[in-house]
């Protein structure tokens, strides 16, 4: 079968955990016998394609006034306002989808995060007839700043700007034919807005390798009296990195390091930086997963937007990690899994601080490294995973699973 997969950015350029996502679903793909081809966008002013690991990917420059992601500065308003009136209805990006779509021919199109491309996109491929898979990682369809997360705190309704710049996305929604959701919460919210009230949904989580994970490993190696907290994402509000600083001023022993892995805006950063002196904080910076989860014992998402899944809490779960989690969105849906873990409310530094007080007092139970079992984890391998986007990518929804049999049935 050739699909071909729609997502705002793919490595190199990785901003969440969506593009994580998209790469491994493609590379799971090309592995099950399928043709794969990537539309992404990139910083740069003109079309590239190259083939690389099996698939093809075509680089797209970003037909909209300025590169929007991983800014140190944010643009003015007047700017910002201009970007999103364009991104209501983006004609050039869809002009050339649609002509990427007349050269590759894909029997279904899936795609991710479209902010960038709009839903303008979603029109193009159903021109031409071609079955449409869209997967819900945010709220782009219902927030233009696609966080629901206004004002340090979350929306519980939303606002007239809201309104008036995805004024068009709820039309637009009546577009694929099954929506995937990372998260019910995600689903659910989209689904009480009055989106994809005629498509086909379903819940499936992203990807993630058990190669490196901690699998039914019982004990830490730690055998200091330090318990070590650990937060990686990125560094800005509505990831609630200053609610855990917060935190650590409530706590009552000295055994306690935090470790921060992330990047965000020099201001920002800078600002917590120079707020929060401590020296048993540990600015890491950029750090890879494989590097960070060995130098942590407890890992802290204090979320304070309502994330669909959170990727951190997905690898937090595989690798065993005891988990402190923002009762909040989709979060608690994979921490629930997790054999040590305690809740907070969002935005509530002190609760957190009692919860980290409670770890502190009881180290050996909050030193373990013990991942759940491989019947919990099935649900996010790729098989799993895969076999139930291939019975998504059919008009009947049947056709579950891979290998062989999937191969046959779907081959060109």
């Amino acid at each position: 079968m050739k699909v071909l997969l729609i997502g705002t950015m793919y490595p190199p350029y990785v901003f969440g955990g969506a593009e994580k996502a998209i790469a491994t679903l493609s590379q799971a793909l090309v592995r099950g016998g399928h043709e794969v081809v990537v539309l992404t966008l990139h910083p740069g002013a003109s079309e590239r394609m190259e083939e690389r690991n099996g698939l093809r990917i075509y680089h797209l420059p970003l037909d909209n006034v300025y590169w929007p992601f991983a800014q140190q500065q944010r643009p003015g308003c007047w700017l910002r306002l201009a970007w999103h009136f364009h991104e209501m209805w983006n004609r050039k990006a869809a002009a050339r989808v649609g002509r990427i779509l007349d050269l590759e021919k894909p029997d279904v199109v899936h795609t991710h995060n479209i902010i960038g491309f709009s839903v303008s996109v979603w029109y193009e491929v159903k021109r031409r007839r071609i079955r449409l898979v869209h997967t819900l990682h945010d709220y782009y369809l219902l927030c233009p700043r696609t966080t629901l997360y206004r004002g340090g705190k979350s929306c519980e309704s939303r606002c007239l700007g809201c309104r008036l710049l995805t004024a068009n996305r709820r039309k637009a929604s009546q577009c694929p034919d099954e929506v995937v959701s990372v998260s019910q919460f995600t689903l659910d919210r989209h689904r009480r807005a009055g989106l994809f009230d005629k498509a086909a949904s379903r819940v499936s989580y992203n990807i993630q390798s058990t190669e490196h994970a901690a699998v039914q490993r019982e004990a830490t190696a730690a055998t200091s009296d330090v318990l070590r907290f650990g937060f990686i994402g990125r560094i800005e509000p509505e990831k609630g990195v200053e609610i855990l600083l917060e935190a650590t001023r409530h706590l009552v022993t000295p055994e306690w390091r935090l470790k921060i892995a992330g990047h965000g805006t020099e201001a920002y950063t800078s600002r917590l930086r120079r707020k929060y002196t401590d020296e048993r904080i540990d600015w890491l910076g950029f750090a890879p997963a494989s590097e960070f989860y060995p130098q942590v014992d407890v890992v802290v998402i204090p979320s304070q937007w309502e994330e669909p899944l959170g990727y951190v809490c997905v690898e937090s779960l595989h690798e065993g990690k005891p988990l402190i989690c923002a009762r909040v969105g989709g979060l608690p849906e994979i921490a629930q899994l997790s054999k040590v873990v305690a809740y907070f409310e969002p935005g509530k530094a002190e609760q957190l601080g009692l919860l980290m007080n409670h770890a502190l007092d009881d180290q050996t139970r909050w030193k373990q490294t013990i991942a759940p079992g491989s019947t919990t984890l099935e649900q996010f391998s790729e098989q799993a995973v895969v076999g139930e986007y291939l019975s998504a990518y059919r008009p009947d929804g049947a056709g579950r699973g891979t290998g062989a049999r999937s191969k046959k049935r779907w081959a060109s």
